[in-house]
């Protein structure tokens, strides 16, 4: 099996290391995440290190108090392949939501300028990222990642054209309503991704995360699914490939 990491946060001090044992778990592809203008520039430093390696650029609603300025001049980079993780998130309120509104808002629309995916971190927030996304339109490849919410919220996701991205949350045992919505979600709009270094997946909560971890989150959602862990990796490959267009 080959998979994707839909969804990480490398550290640039271990990171051979770390993709060499992702790569020995079947992780192929990593997709690196910026949280803000320093961890974007990480981001793509680290694609631009190892091929096996690319980035996003973004804001992520805690840090958006700080604004986006120089986040859309590292789009020129061929190793960036979405804006984002940006979203809503008043779990903490680091950055108020008026703040978190307009700079989610202002991430939609660089998406939008550059013809690229879009990245959602929505925490608590729901109905106002639905709100945001409606009123500036989810570019047409947008993804929720460490999806969180239930079924009700899945379809309002899936309504609007998203793809959906499952953690090690999937593995929870207290999670039935993220396995409801990996349930419900067609294959063809299913991401899979650790989060790392957050999240580990069951049976190894408690610890640091790794993409070398992937294949017990594709476990804990193909189960959820009821399909065997090889069709998920496929498709989780495919999916990745299309919506950053990757090589396949």
């Amino acid at each position: 099996m080959r998979w994707t990491d839909n969804h990480c946060h490398l550290e640039p001090d271990t990171l051979s290391d770390v993709v060499a044992r992702a790569a020995a778990a079947g992780v192929e592809r990593m997709i690196d995440v910026g949280t803000d203008l320093a961890t974007s520039r990480a981001a793509v430093a680290k694609a631009n290190a190892d091929d096996r390696v690319w980035a996003t650029v973004g804001v992520h609603p805690h840090e958006a108090r700080h604004g986006i300025e120089g986040i859309e001049d590292l789009l020129g980079s061929d190793r960036v392949v979405a804006v984002g993780e940006c979203g809503l998130d008043y779990h903490y309120n680091h950055s108020s939501p008026a703040d978190q509104q307009a700079v989610f808002a202002a991430q939609i629309e660089m998406a939008h300028r550059h013809e690229m995916p879009l990245v959602i971190h929505s925490r608590e927030a729901w109905d106002d990222t639905f709100a945001v996304l409606d009123e500036h339109r989810a570019p047409d490849r947008t993804v929720f990642h460490c999806f969180t919410g239930g079924v009700d919220e899945a379809r309002s996701a899936l309504d609007r054209g998203a793809m959906l991205s499952f953690s090690g949350i999937v593995s929870f045992p207290s999670a039935d309503d993220v396995r409801e919505a990996a349930a419900l979600c067609p294959l063809d709009r299913l991401l899979v991704e650790t989060d790392s270094p957050y999240l580990a997946p069951v049976p190894r909560r408690g610890r640091p995360n790794s993409p070398a971890n992937l294949p017990l989150v594709g476990e804990a959602l193909a189960l959820a699914k009821n399909l065997a862990p090889e069709v998920v990796a496929e498709r989780t490959w495919v999916n990745a490939a299309e919506f950053y267009r990757l090589d396949p």
